[in-house]
């Protein structure tokens, strides 16, 4: 085997980015970023520097209200922000790299800048977040045996190719040639994952030090144990740690300077806030926990990153999933009980936060931007367009994938969203008999119906096992959703669609016809509207297709969808993704609704996908505020929370 750097060398060849191996970038005259060993501290054009920052996902709020945001973050005292780079989000596709509207984040990065903030860049190729796949493609797991996160062949041939597209932009942005970047992070919290592969920690140092030059400042984070530190640190990389209120800051401290004895203190992640499952009480950090250990912390001389300052909002199928004992999905809502909202609102904790800054450094002068206008624009009826089986022309426009066996997404290409799996019933089975996933291979929810009449669902860990009736050569119909793909730990090879075989009684199922569902287009075309129902279930029964029009109001303000008495599925707003709600699970109620997606002239279109079983009334509500909150009883016990670190296991 060729070592890993004549490798490297030999795939980047092919890239056009040559002249980032004989250009010399320019940099400003004084204008450097540098770690003095001597003094621990950072220094900043050669004076000392202390970094006050706060995590915003730019991938988690509309592009209209990234300014909004940036400033409110300023206007409370930081003087820099921390981004993560979904790799998923920008190179959805393998070889198609998209960093326009919502993902141009060299735009983002000058609205930063021209606010007056710097950069701790967290480009991954892995993000954790709470985000798909933790910020890996989904392509990259048509390669059955990759080992993600390693020295796989595969796998540093993709994140090869994608450092060089992304890393050649970011070059300029430096501090060092004028733009605001002073770190940049490499990986992210490597110590957790089981492969702890140098040889891989390696190869990423390499490729940031051939594509950002050697002046820029290269870090890592890991978690607060000797474990994580240990299989996260690489020579060269300046070692940092996270934690939370729960921490004892001395102690987390004292463990950084074992692996990093000279330097500034950092907290990269300090945690604000938490994340929700579905079936999680709403998290919530106390406040006044928060700006005490901040304060300890900055009194230290810390630099500190408050994980999170913003935490918007999982639009689309971006939400990500943990796999502890069991598969457990991300909420739509990224609220994170951060000190700005979901919707950006200042909070209670953001303004005990600035009395906290106001200590340590200058607060601008002027006053805090508001709170975006709400409205509740009221109840919306909606009418049936039909059920998924009735409009496969619209929505699988290409027509069914034939396979004796059942693919997974990744083999159909079709990376979110769901699929339709289709056979016969093989025999007559007039009793009900069992349908069973032997090897769990249910990824994530499957809604079952016999000739088109809806008979159940089986979930992934929980539901293997369903009964069916019928008669030979009856349609079965099996719509797998998926939920989105783990995002931390071993499981993060997460394929999704039937991940085996099905039996009924004592038959394997075959001869299937699998049909990718491209909802998302037909909404975005106008294709789904009511009148357009084909035959198949009654309303209200399996997955079923709604829709309906909010009126004009002359306003395009913020506001919030609440769906009581719908049970799971899908929304979207003029042909945008929303997210997925799931009232009855909890504990989030409503769905974020971006004022810019809306018209204040024109009809508003409203498309429902309900998966199970939507309310005789078909009504949704707009109101003016969120409900996130809302917890219920599930098999009669309330469902735990497991106190576990963000990302850590």
């Amino acid at each position: 085997m060729k070592p890993l750097i004549t490798f490297v060398l030999l795939s980047l060849c092919l890239l056009p980015i040559i002249f980032v191996l004989v250009s010399t970038s320019f940099k400003a005259d004084s204008r450097s970023f540098s770690i003095d060993y001597k003094n621990n501290c950072f220094r900043k054009d050669g004076k000392p520097f202390q970094y006050i920052s706060g995590s915003i996902h730019y991938s988690r709020i509309p592009r209209e209200y990234w300014k909004d945001r940036l400033l409110k973050m300023y206007m409370t005292g930081l003087n820099a922000i921390q981004v993560y780079v979904p790799w998923n989000f920008h190179e959805t596709l393998q070889g198609v790299f998209n960093f326009a509207g919502d993902r141009d984040l060299e735009y983002f990065l000058n609205l930063a800048n021209q606010t007056g903030l710097l950069v701790i860049l967290r480009p991954g190729p892995y993000i954790c977040a709470e985000w798909e796949m933790g910020g890996l493609p989904a392509w990259l797991l048509q390669k059955p045996n990759i080992i993600l996160r390693s020295a796989d062949t595969e796998y540093l041939k993709a994140t090869s190719v994608w450092f060089g597209v992304l890393l050649t932009k970011m070059r300029p942005w430096l501090y060092q040639n004028g733009g605001n970047i002073i770190s940049v992070q490499v990986e992210n919290e490597y110590g957790s994952y089981f492969a702890c592969d140098y040889n891989y920690m390696r190869h990423l140092h390499n490729l940031f030090r051939l594509f950002l030059g050697e002046d820029v400042i290269l870090f890592t984070t890991d978690g607060n144990t000797d474990k994580e530190m240990i299989c996260g640190t690489l020579e060269g990389l300046y070692a940092t740690i996270d934690f939370g209120t729960d921490t004892n800051i001395t102690a987390a401290f004292i463990r950084q300077r074992r692996f990093e004895p000279k330097g500034p203190l950092v907290n990269s992640e300090f945690y604000t806030g938490w994340l929700d499952h579905w079936g999680d009480k709403h998290a919530s950090v106390d406040t006044v926990k928060v700006s005490k250990m901040l304060g300890e912390m900055l009194s230290m001389g810390a630099s500190v990153n408050m994980y999170m300052f913003e935490g918007g909002t999982n639009f689309g199928y971006w939400n990500g999933a943990d796999h502890d004992t069991r598969f457990r999905s991300v909420v739509t809502s990224y609220d994170y009980n951060a000190p700005l909202s979901e919707a950006g609102d200042p909070t209670d904790k953001l303004l005990a936060i600035r009395d906290v800054i106001k200590n340590f450094r200058d607060i601008p002068v002027g006053p805090m931007p508001p709170a975006t206008p709400k409205f509740a624009y009221g109840f919306v009826t909606l009418q049936k367009v039909g059920n998924i089986s009735s409009l496969l022309d619209t929505l699988s426009p290409q027509g069914p994938v034939q396979s004796q066996y059942p693919l997974t997404f990744e083999e159909i290409k079709q990376y979110y969203g769901s699929m339709l799996y289709r056979t016969t019933l093989p025999r007559n089975v007039p009793e009900p008999t069992p349908l069973i996933s032997p090897l769990n291979g249910i990824h994530d929810r499957a809604y079952v119906s016999v000739n088109g009449v809806y008979k159940g669902l089986m979930e992934r860990d929980t539901a293997l096992v369903m009964n069916v009736t019928g008669q030979q050569g009856d349609q079965l119909d099996i719509i797998v959703e998926n939920m989105g793909r783990v995002n931390f730990g071993s499981y993060i090879n997460d394929n999704k669609g039937l991940l085996g075989n099905l039996i009924l009684g004592n038959d394997v199922l075959t001869d299937w016809s699998i049909y990718p569902l491209d909802i998302d287009t037909a909404v975005a075309n106008g294709w789904l509207q009511a009148g357009h129902s084909g035959s198949g279930m009654e309303a209200g029964d399996g997955p079923m297709i709604y829709s309906g029009t909010l009126k004009s109001t002359g306003l395009a303000w913020d506001t919030f969808v609440k769906l009581n008495g719908w049970t799971k599925g899908q929304v979207w707003v003029n042909g945008v993704n929303l997210g997925r709600y799931w009232p009855q699970r909890g504990p989030q109620q409503t769905l974020y609704v971006p004022g810019p997606f809306l018209s204040a002239t024109q009809p508003n279109n409203i498309t429902v996908l309900e998966l199970e079983r939507a309310p005789s009334h078909r009504r949704i509500l707009f109101m003016d505020r969120p409900q996130l909150n809302i917890y219920f009883l599930r098999n009669g016990k309330n469902a735990k929370k497991k106190s576990i670190p963000r990302c850590l296991s």
